[in-house]
C-alpha cells in the first residue's frame, strides 16, 4: 500500500479481483444509471453484489443508503448472504413486497393513524365470500382463476370501474365470467377485504404507492433514506412495481437494473420486458452492459439454447422488441455430452423412459439433488411421478409448501431448540442432531417408496446434512449454532438441499440449476401450449423452453410423445422451437416422429417445415410452399418475380380466367426462389403439377432464362 492510495481504494480494488471484463464493468461503475442485460448463467448476482461492495468500499455510497430489490425471498436471501461474504452486511436486499410492507408499517401510523391492516395469506377466502354475495358458483379452478385476475387487475393499476374496458381490449376472461361480471366481483372483493380489515399482497404495493404519492413528507423521508438502487430480474417488473420504483428513486438516477429479455415468461401476471428494453431511452445517460459469458452450462447445452432463441421471429415496432433475443451466450465451461431428443409413442412410454434414464443416472452415482424433470404444465407431473415411484426413484415436487413451513421441519426445529441446554459437546454435532431428529421421525435409512412419507424423511435428512456441513465449516459448532443458522435461513427462506430428484414446472424452475435436466413434453400443443393464440404468446413459450434448457449444467435430455394415451392417434409433432436445433439433436428432431411401438396406431407425426433463412417453423401453407417465413426478406430476384407476374397476367387474360388459376402468388414466389433449370426441377415445386407443367412449363423456363431483364 502506498501513501498516495487510501485504504478504502485498496479494498475496493480487491473487490474487483476475479471478475470477468463485463462483470468488472458493472462493478467498477457504482454510480449513475445502468442497465445490465444478463444472459442465463452469466454471473449477474456476482456482478451486482460486487458492484454494491465496490460502491461501499470506494466511498461512492453508504451501505444503509442502498436498497437492492428482487422478486423472490430465495433470491433476496442469496443476495444478502453474498453481501455478508463481501463485508457489507448493512445493505438491505428485499423483495418488492417486503420492502414496501416495511415502509407501509412504518409510515401508516403517521399518515393514517392506528395499526395498518393485516396482510391476508390468500385471496381465496375473500373471493369465496364475494362470489357468494353475487350468487356466483365457482369451483376450485374458477376461484384460482378469479384470484389471479384480481392480481392482474391490481398490478395493472386498474380499478373495478376501469377493469372491464381494459379486459375487453385484451380479450381477457376468467372463470367464464364476462368483463362486467368480473368487474363487479373485483368491487365486492374489495368490500369484503375492507370489512375484514385485511389487504392482499398487491394492496401492499398499492397502498405504499398511495402514501408516497399523497404525502410529500413521507416521500422525502424515503428519498433521504435510500439514494441508490439495484433491481434484479428487471424483465419481470409489472406496471405497479415500476411505478413504485419510480417513486422510490425520485429525481435521482442512481439505479442499476439487471435482467434478460430472453427470460421474460410472466406476462400473464402483468410483467413486461419493455421496462428493461426502454430503460436507456428513459435514462439517456445510462451505461448498458451485456453479460454473455455463461459459466453454468457446457458448450453443447448452450449451443442448443442459442439455436432455440435464434429461431424467434423479429417483427418490427416497439411493441415487438421484447420478442427478439438480446444476448447470445458464450459458453465458458469445457465440453460435455451432446444433448438428446427422444421421441416416444405416448405419454406413459415417455414417463417410463424418463424414469429409466433417471434410475440409470442415480445408479451411476449422480446425486439425486442434481437431477430435475421439468414440464410445461403441472398436469404432466402425474405420469412422471407414477413412473418414478415404480422405478424406486425419490422425488420432490417444487412449488409446494415452503421448506420451513412444513410440519416436520417446524417440529424438528422445536426439538433442536429444546436440545440446546442438554448439548454437553461430548458427541459430534451430527450424532447429536440425528438423535434429536429421530424424535421427529428421522431414521438412518429412507422409507420404501415415495409420497408424503418419503418427503418428510427427506426434509429431516436435509437438516441432518446441514448439521454435517456446519460442523465441517466450524468444527466447534454445536446445536445452538445450528438453531441460529436455521433461524437465519428461515428468515431468508434459504432452505437446505433436500435429497431426491426435483419435479418442477418450467415457471417454477426459473432461477434454479441442476447437473442433469430432463425436459418432457417437447411437442407442439405443450411447447408452445395450445392456449398461446398470438405471436407474442408463442414467443413467450419459446422463451420458456429456453429457460428450461439453460437450467442444465452438464446433461440435457429432451423428449416428446406422439400420442397422449397408449394406442391413441399419433397426432402430435415435435416442438417447432426445436427445429433450428434439429441437426444438433439428431434423429428425435430430424425424423419428427417416434419409433413405432406395437401399441401405437395411426400415422406417425411429421417433422414441421422450417424457414430456410431463420429456421423458425412455417405456420401457413403459403410459407411452407416458398420455404420462408413472412418475417424474413425474400431471397429471390424481384425482377424475375415481376416478370413471372407479367407473364401470368398476359396468359390469364388470353385464356379469360383469373390470374391465380394459372399460378398462385405463393407458387410464383417458390419458382422465383428455386430458379429451376428444367422440367424435372420445376415439377418438384408445390403447385406445379403434371398438367400445368405441360401447359406452362416451357414458357416459365423461358422467363427464368431471360432473368427478368427488360430488353427494351
Amino acid at each position: 500500500m502506498t501513501a498516495e492510495t487510501p485504504p478504502a481504494v485498496q479494498g475496493a480494488d480487491a473487490v474487483l479481483q476475479g471478475l470477468d471484463p463485463e462483470q468488472r464493468e458493472v462493478a467498477a461503475h457504482p454510480s449513475g444509471p445502468m442497465a445490465v442485460l444478463a444472459g442465463a448463467g452469466t454471473g449477474k448476482t456476482r456482478a451486482i453484489t460486487h458492484r454494491i461492495a465496490f460502491g461501499v468500499a470506494s466511498g461512492a455510497y453508504h451501505p444503509s443508503r442502498m436498497l437492492a430489490v428482487t422478486f423472490t425471498a430465495r433470491a433476496a436471501g442469496e443476495m444478502r448472504t453474498r453481501l455478508r461474504g463481501l463485508g457489507v452486511p448493512m445493505v438491505q436486499a428485499r423483495t418488492f413486497h417486503a420492502a414496501a410492507l416495511r415502509q407501509l408499517q412504518f409510515f401508516w401510523p403517521q399518515a393514517v393513524g392506528g395499526a395498518p391492516p393485516e396482510v391476508a395469506a390468500q385471496k381465496i377466502p375473500a373471493v369465496v365470500e364475494a362470489a357468494g354475495r353475487l350468487r356466483l358458483r365457482l369451483d376450485r379452478a374458477g376461484l384460482r382463476d378469479v384470484a389471479a385476475e384480481i392480481e392482474w387487475a391490481k398490478v395493472s393499476m386498474l380499478t373495478a370501474q376501469t377493469y372491464a374496458a381494459a379486459a375487453r381490449a385484451q380479450g381477457r376472461q376468467a372463470a367464464g365470467l364476462d368483463a362486467t361480471a368480473m368487474a363487479r366481483l373485483i368491487e365486492v372483493y374489495g368490500e369484503v377485504c375492507a370489512e375484514r380489515h385485511v389487504i392482499d399482497f398487491e394492496d401492499v404495493l398499492l397502498l405504499t404507492v398511495g402514501l408516497l404519492d399523497e404525502h410529500p413528507r413521507i416521500a422525502a423521508q424515503v428519498h433521504e433514506q435510500y439514494r441508490h438502487f439495484v433491481v434484479d430480474e428487471y424483465q419481470d417488473v409489472n406496471p405497479l412495481q415500476q411505478h413504485l420504483l419510480d417513486l422510490w428513486v425520485g429525481e435521482r438516477a442512481d439505479v442499476c437494473v439487471v435482467g434478460d429479455p430472453a427470460q421474460s415468461i410472466y406476462s400473464f401476471t402483468g410483467a413486461s420486458a419493455d421496462h428493461l428494453l426502454s430503460f436507456a431511452s428513459r435514462h439517456p445517460q445510462a451505461r448498458t452492459v451485456r453479460l454473455v459469458r455463461n459459466y453454468r452450462s457446457t458448450p453443447q447445452v448452450i449451443h442448443v439454447a442459442n439455436l432455440v432463441l435464434a429461431g424467434a421471429r423479429r417483427p418490427e415496432g416497439p411493441a415487438a422488441r421484447a420478442l427478439a433475443p438480446t444476448v447470445e451466450l458464450v459458453a465458458q465451461r469445457g465440453d460435455g455430452p451432446a444433448p438428446t431428443l427422444t421421441a416416444y409413442p405416448d405419454d406413459e412410454a415417455e414417463a417410463r423412459g424418463v424414469a429409466a434414464t433417471v434410475r440409470r443416472l442415480l445408479d451411476e452415482g449422480v446425486a439425486a439433488s442434481e437431477v430435475a424433470v421439468l414440464f410445461r404444465t403441472n398436469g404432466q407431473s402425474e405420469a412422471v411421478e407414477t413412473a418414478l415411484a415404480r422405478a424406486d426413484v425419490p422425488y420432490l415436487v417444487r412449488g409446494g409448501e415452503r421448506f420451513f413451513a412444513r410440519a416436520e421441519v417446524r417440529s424438528a426445529v422445536l426439538l433442536l431448540r429444546g436440545a440446546v441446554r442438554g448439548d454437553d459437546a461430548s458427541s459430534p454435532l451430527g450424532e447429536v442432531v440425528r438423535a434429536v431428529l429421530s424424535g421427529a421421525g428421522w431414521a438412518p435409512n429412507p422409507p420404501e417408496g415415495g409420497g408424503a412419507t418419503r418427503e418428510r424423511w427427506e426434509s429431516l435428512q436435509a437438516l441432518a446434512l446441514l448439521a454435517d456441513d456446519l460442523a465441517s465449516a466450524s468444527p466447534d459448532a454445536r446445536v445452538a449454532d445450528l438453531v441460529a443458522e436455521l433461524d437465519r435461513r428461515a428468515a431468508e427462506q434459504h432452505a437446505p438441499a433436500v435429497q431426491g430428484i426435483t419435479l418442477a414446472s418450467l415457471h417454477a424452475a426459473k432461477g434454479l440449476e441442476w447437473d442433469v435436466v430432463l425436459l418432457v413434453g417437447c411437442s407442439d400443443g405443450l411447447l408452445p401450449i395450445t392456449l398461446a393464440d398470438s405471436p407474442e404468446r408463442v414467443e413467450e413459450e419459446r422463451r420458456l423452453l429456453y429457460v428450461g434448457i439453460t437450467r442444465a449444467r452438464e446433461q440435457l435430455h429432451l423428449s416428446w410423445a406422439a400420442a397422449r394415451t397408449p394406442g391413441g392417434r399419433a397426432g402430435r409433432t415435435v416442438s417447432r422451437f426445436l427445429a433450428p436445433a434439429a441437426s444438433v439433436l439428431g434423429e428425435g428432431a430430424a425424423a419428427g416422429r417416434p419409433r413405432r411401438a406395437k401399441s401405437a396406431r395411426g400415422p406417425a407425426a411429421r417433422s414441421p417445415r422450417t424457414c430456410r433463412t431463420c429456421g423458425t417453423i412455417l405456420d401457413t401453407a403459403a410459407e411452407r410452399k416458398v420455404g420462408r417465413c413472412a418475417a424474413c426478406p425474400p431471397t429471390y430476384d424481384e425482377r424475375v418475380f415481376e416478370a413471372l407476374r407479367a407473364w401470368r397476367k398476359q396468359t390469364a387474360g388470353e385464356a379469360g380466367m383469373p390470374a391465380f388459376v394459372v399460378f398462385t402468388d405463393a407458387t410464383l414466389t417458390a419458382i422465383a426462389e428455386a430458379m429451376p433449370a428444367d422440367h424435372a426441377a420445376l415439377q418438384r415445386i408445390s403447385g406445379v403439377g403434371a398438367r400445368k407443367l405441360e401447359m406452362y412449363g416451357d414458357e416459365v423456363l423461358a422467363v427464368l432464362r431471360a432473368g427478368g431483364v427488360d430488353e427494351a
